[in-house]
């Protein structure tokens, strides 16, 4: 069965053909580290690591690089304003290498607590500054530069096709018009590296042919993604906001330069929305990891209510829902706690379970290969609850693609506990019962038992000794 998906650069599903048989190289714009990531960034990277799950599912080999950008991302969209991590700099009295390492360090946090598989290759842009350059300089020696007072800019004018990603072409409000052209030819025209300010040393500079200065936010992607994917890759991904700038000059810089497609699929995450406005850094609505769990909300089950939603649809969000989707995967962690294992349903389990259970996963991968139709993918896992013919081993496969950690959170609590994690009642009880088994002393064995599962523990004879593990129902 093939895999669908939206190509936002021609603007509709197809289906995937990858460059190389059963590869996928994959590129995914990473974090601007001068702040938290907040949780509509993290809806993005939830989207991406879902679409990762899904080819790996479907036995392709995925190698997948995201950046972190550390220098070079303006204020502002149209190459005006400061630099942000100079600016958050200022903001929290770190140096902006510092500055760097710590949001760096939380992003990775944030995924870990999502349950988002890491990337193959991370990659900061101030480690391939040389790559760069040199992207920079074949764009020169092609003719799709000029020099303004304060950079090196791209041409787009130069370029027939540029912004047919976001089909600029037919569109009235071109990329950048809202802005001063200043030095720039075109309202468009974007940097490629910018000159520090005269009389003023940044803490991120490094001498280029053009002068000392700093890369652009966009020639670091197309720099990076190149060298570790080659050109053309597989597929491309971001969020919305990236696709009337960043993304179609990473087309317009990587295209011109090499004569070749940058990624062959393009792929967008839609907004989180809060209220009628997207959630933004800048602004009011800005909601982090940690402010969830402050309220008492898991980072799965934020996970949980983003797989509610079809990527492409945006999302409002509401602590409401929010509650809703954390009391909905408590439920489903329980459900799952009763259903039983294909080695236990051996015995029992009837052909015409069998075929039931098959019809299920060939749905299920119906659902997941149709661009990445999770939502009804996840209405599934109420048919296995509901049916006690199909094993717990189909929920376990299918949450691959959920991620919500369901096999995990079985294996806690079944886990047997350790002597020196127990209560010291519960620890002397267990020495006396193993006493009263060795002299033979059943009576008193049994009250002990009695004891301990009055405690609220399930009492196991073994060869080892008596083995106690919560009981769950108490």
């Amino acid at each position: 069965m093939s895999i669908y998906l939206y190509n936002t650069l021609n603007r509709r599903i197809e289906e995937l053909k990858t460059i190389k048989k059963n590869k996928v190289s994959l590129y995914t714009c990473g974090p601007t580290v001068y702040n938290y990531a907040h949780i509509g960034n993290l809806r993005t990277y939830v989207f991406e690591d879902v679409l990762k799950r899904v080819l790996q599912y479907d036995n392709y080999k995925v190698k997948h690089v995201m950046n972190i950008t550390d220098v070079g991302h303006l204020t502002d969209d149209a190459d005006a304003g400061e630099d942000k991590m100079e600016k958050g700099s200022a903001r929290e009295g770190k140096t902006a290498w510092e500055l760097a390492e710590f949001y760096t360090h939380e992003f990775r946090l944030d995924i870990e607590q999502l349950n988002i598989v890491e990337p193959s290759i991370w990659c900061r842009a101030t480690d391939h500054i040389s790559e760069q350059i040199h992207l920079i300089k074949k764009l020169e020696k092609k003719g799709f530069t000029y020099a303004t007072s304060d950079g090196i800019y791209f041409d787009t004018n130069k370029l027939k096709d540029y912004g047919k990603l976001a089909n600029l072409q037919n569109q009235e409000l071109r990329a950048g018009v809202r802005v001063d052209i200043g030095d720039k030819k075109n309202t468009t025209d974007f940097a490629l590296w910018k000159f520090s300010p005269k009389l003023q040393k940044r803490q991120m500079e490094w001498k280029s042919p053009w002068g000392v200065g700093f890369p652009g936010w966009h020639i670091e992607c197309s720099a990076m993604a190149t060298k570790y994917l080659g050109q053309p890759f597989d597929i491309h991904c971001g969020g919305v906001d990236h696709i009337p700038v960043h993304h179609t000059n990473e087309i317009a810089q990587s295209e011109a330069a090499y004569d070749t497609p940058l990624a062959n699929y393009w792929m967008h995450g839609e907004f989180l929305l809060m209220g009628s406005d997207k959630m933004a850094k800048s602004g009011d609505n800005f909601v982090t990891l940690k402010t969830l769990k402050e309220k008492g909300i898991t980072p799965l089950a934020y996970r949980f209510l983003l797989l509610q939603t079809h990527y492409r649809k945006q999302l409002t969000f509401s602590w409401e829902a929010l509650q809703a989707a954390q009391t909905g995967l408590k439920h489903l962690y329980q459900a799952a706690k009763k259903l039983k294992s294909k080695k236990e349903l051996s015995s029992s389990i009837n052909q015409k379970a069998t075929e039931e259970e098959n019809e299920i996963k060939t749905k299920f991968k119906k659902f997941i290969d149709d661009d990445l139709n999770i939502a009804s993918a996840l209405s599934l896992v109420w048919e296995i609850i509901k049916n006690e013919k199909i094993s717990r081993d189909t929920l376990l496969q299918f949450d691959q693609i959920f991620g919500l950690k369901i096999k995990e959170e079985l294996e806690k609590k079944s886990e047997k506990i350790s002597a020196d994690t127990l209560p010291k009642e519960v620890s002397e009880l267990i020495i006396k019962r193993d006493e009263a088994r060795i002299n033979k002393e059943w009576h008193t064995s049994d009250e002990l038992r009695s004891k301990l599962e009055a405690l609220g523990y399930k009492v196991e004879d073994t060869k080892e000794g008596t083995k106690v593990t919560p009981n769950l129902s108490f």
